[in-house]
């Protein structure tokens, strides 16, 4: 990310705060004195987002603390965007003049009806992003393959402060019940920070998977610190493949680099003694250049990154950024599928968008 991109994604926030929190003070019917506690604390939460990217020194915050902050931060920055949104749509109507004007200032019918569609829309988008949808998909093939196996697949974890050990738990049991071959993890395991998997002892959730996995690096990653990724990795029993290949059960796994690494080895050279006769599967975390695996041969690669947005209307965007942000695509030999991830980053809602994890076939025809 350049410095620009940087620049442009701390500004927005602020900008959010400075909208929003105009259009609540003339909304709310209090004295002066209660809006200013009261903008305070929101602001205060909102502004907690940034110790998400270490301006704090979160890691050095007592466990509790530092779980708490980083899971308001992260929530208030998303009802933030739908409170700018909700706020435009009231100054269209008003504009129009379907939202009179005693409706915005010091009104105690205004603030209640705000309050209300925020809460319930919140509410549905936590339950919505707690169900983890089972997407089924068939992966047939000429090549030899000894028996129907079943592979189940996932991205974007995002396991830390947000996503704690009882939900990874959770996720272990529905992939178990699967009773997979082999597992596959498109990158992004870890949000951004170790501390939290090493406290929580998160290895022993992952060493309870009863099949091989095997696993990408995402850009998340990258932000942890690769040094205690690795320590994690080979911890928690999980092979990590960075610009490697490996053969498990008869099948190619070949893991990409993410590309935040500008370094990564092309995918050409990654192919190089690799036995075509084999079904060969790609782990790329970013699904960019797609056309590059039907190139190599490659008989299916899976990737997640893009959550779809994780919210509406943020999938507008991925929809037309990637080729493919989400699902399945075809491009002639070669099978893909995009996955919206069983985690998330930022606050846990969902909205317009699923968590799922994948849960494929693989046989001969």
């Amino acid at each position: 990310m350049n410095y620009l991109w940087i620049v442009i994604f701390m500004a927005l926030p602020i900008l959010g705060i400075g909208y929003t929190f105009s259009h609540l003070w003339q909304l709310l019917p209090l004295p002066a004195m209660y809006k200013y506690v009261i903008l305070g604390v929101l602001g205060a939460f909102v502004f907690s987002f940034f110790a998400n990217f270490g301006l704090f020194r979160l890691d050095h915050w007592p466990m509790p603390l530092a779980t708490a902050t980083y899971q308001i931060g992260s929530s208030s920055l998303i009802i933030l965007l739908y409170a700018v949104l909700l706020f435009l749509l009231l100054d269209l109507g008003h504009l129009v003049h379907l939202v009179p004007t005693t409706f915005l200032h010091h009104s105690w019918k205004g603030t209640l009806t705000v309050a209300a569609i925020l809460l319930g829309t919140f509410t549905y988008a936590y339950f919505h992003y707690m169900d983890k949808v089972r997407q089924p998909i068939e992966m047939h093939t000429q090549k030899a393959v000894d028996k129907p196996m079943t592979i189940v697949m996932v991205s974007d974890l995002h396991v830390g402060y947000l996503n704690q050990v009882d939900e990874l738990n959770r996720w272990v049991d529905l992939i178990n019940h699967e009773k997979p071959d082999l597992i596959l993890i498109g990158g992004d395991i870890i949000d951004g920070h170790v501390r939290p998997l090493r406290e929580e002892n998160m290895a022993a959730s992952f060493r309870r998977l009863k099949a091989p996995v095997v696993a990408c690096l995402g850009n998340h990653e990258y932000y942890g610190g690769m040094q205690g990724t690795y320590d994690f990795y080979k911890e928690a029993g999980i092979t990590l493949l960075r610009d490697q290949s490996v053969t498990v059960k008869g099948l190619n796994i070949i893991g990409r680099d993410d590309r935040t690494n500008p370094h990564r080895k092309p995918l050409a050279e990654l192919m190089k003694g690799i036995d075509l006769s084999k079904y060969t599967i790609l782990l790329d975390h970013q699904p960019y250049h797609l056309e590059e695996a039907e190139h190599a041969g490659i008989d299916f690669e899976f990737s997640g990154h893009t959550h779809r947005g994780q919210l509406w209307p943020m999938s507008w965007i991925t929809d037309a950024v990637y080729e493919d942000s989400f699902g399945p695509l075809q491009k002639s030999g070669t099978q893909y599928y995009v996955s919206s991830g069983i985690g998330i980053w930022g606050g846990k809602f969902r909205i317009g968008t699923r968590s799922e994890y994948v849960v494929a076939t693989l046989s001969n025809p």
